[in-house]
């Protein structure tokens, strides 16, 4: 079967690509396909419990619930991007289509920005609410979360709409196979046929400032937090902020590390070192974020306990109702 059909003139249309994925060695499918699928579980369950969470709880309406929200929403939506497809390539043919890995490139870029600032948001909320606790009213008014988080959407909306149109004029002629697990900038240049040169200098340009400026404004933030946190009197107290930032800070670093080396790379480096670093940026902080960010805080195990309680009562209304009903009885359910 033809991969890629004459277009008019002497020029060719891909219609389908073929990704390789993390490794071609047999041997190493089924025990891959089997980890991805526990870490997609746990990412989908972890961001989905939390937005549950968030949602239904209304003494976690607050800012730094509020970006949590949205990062549990991005995470979701950034895995399940690419994770489903990654895993039926894994036991079946590693087929896609040109429009549907164009498409999955353009969310795969929309969300991972989106997160970027996202994180950036929530480091601020942090330095205000630590460093300036008086004026977190004002400083992170629902208007000033709501800008933040509508600014975040546009510039991620916007360089992935720039990137995206830059891969679109992309010429691919006979070579069809990505040397990747999905559809990435960098392994898609390698395809084609023309020149790449601007559209290389435009990926490094808005990766350059949508890793370097959000990850330096992060490890300020929390460089200022952690500064504030030495001033606290209380040893035990010192010690639990150092804790809760410590994790944050690691979180963070294993994000912008990791996409650091991918796209802010040479580009003469091999292409596998990139494939395999970008595991951590895709499925494994994805995964990370609502533990970290949640199971240790004390207001999220608190509505966890009070929404447990409240499906508890439900579940045994329900009971009784339903045994006051066999027994032709009335019940009322509240």
């Amino acid at each position: 079967m033809s991969l890629s059909r004459m277009a008019p003139g002497n020029d060719s249309f891909m219609t389908q690509f073929i990704l390789v994925g993390l490794t071609d060695q047999s041997v190493l499918q089924l025990p891959l396909f089997f980890l991805f699928l526990v870490m997609y579980v746990v990412t989908v369950m972890g961001n989905l419990s939390l937005i549950i969470l968030i949602g239904l709880s209304s003494h976690l309406h607050t800012p730094m619930y509020f970006f949590l929200f949205n990062l549990s929403l991005i995470d979701l939506c950034y895995s399940s991007v690419f994770t489903p497809k990654m895993l039926i390539n894994i036991i079946s043919k590693k087929i896609i289509s040109y429009m549907g890995c164009m498409t999955q490139l353009y969310f795969f870029i929309f969300f991972g920005i989106s997160e970027c600032y996202v994180l950036t948001s929530m480091a601020y909320d942090r330095y205000v609410a630590i460093c300036s606790p008086l004026l977190y009213n004002a400083a992170m008014s629902p208007k000033v979360c709501s800008s933040l988080m509508l600014i975040s959407y546009l510039m991620a909306f916007l360089d992935a709409m720039t990137l995206i149109g830059g891969m679109l004029r992309l010429t691919f002629c006979d070579a069809n196979t990505i040397n990747h697990y999905l559809c990435d900038t960098y392994p898609l240049l390698q395809l084609s046929c023309t020149s790449t040169y601007i559209l290389e200098l435009e990926i490094i340009i808005v990766s350059g400032i949508n890793i370097i400026l959000p990850s330096l404004t992060i490890f300020v933030s929390y460089g200022l937090i952690l500064s504030n946190i030495l001033h606290i009197s209380s040893r035990e107290g010192r010690s639990k902020a150092f804790s809760t930032c410590s994790s944050h800070i690691i979180a963070v670093s294993l994000f912008f590390g990791s996409s650091a080396f991918v796209y802010l790379k040479p580009s003469s480096m091999p292409m596998n070192k990139g494939k395999f670093s970008s595991v951590f940026y895709t499925n494994v902080v994805p995964m990370m974020n609502p533990l970290i960010y949640s199971l240790r805080n004390k207001d999220v195990k608190l509505a966890l306990r009070k929404v447990l309680r409240m499906v508890k009562f439900r579940s045994e209304t329900l009971s009784v109702c339903a045994y006051s009903f066999r027994r032709r009885r009335f019940c009322v359910f509240i």
